[in-house]
């Protein structure tokens, strides 16, 4: 298999790129390469190789879920610039139109 102008054009108009004739030039001659680079891997025995849905071991990363002490209202709100009783006090970000 090997990519032709015709193919570049074609993506390109997918992608809704212009390339030059020098550009479309040199990207079927890389991608021609990078195909025939890929082509290497037919020719190894993978006989005895089982097929993976992961490259990597996945794990589960998360810890525990558990209950820990944590900040009282007046705590949080002890170095708030603007603060009601019980709230942080902000600016209003909607308006009523």
């Amino acid at each position: 298999m090997s990519v032709t102008i015709k193919d570049v054009e074609h993506v390109a108009s997918l992608a809704q790129l212009s390339f030059s004739e020098e550009e479309k030039q040199k990207l079927v001659r890389e991608l021609n390469e990078i195909l025939a680079y890929m082509e290497q891997l037919n020719s190894l025995d993978t006989t005895n190789v089982e097929p993976l849905s992961q490259v990597i071991e996945l794990s589960n990363v998360f810890r525990e879920d558990t209950a820990k002490p944590c900040l009282t209202r007046e705590e949080a709100l002890k170095n708030a610039p603007a603060k009601t009783e019980k709230f942080f006090k902000v600016p209003k970000v909607i308006s009523d139109r």
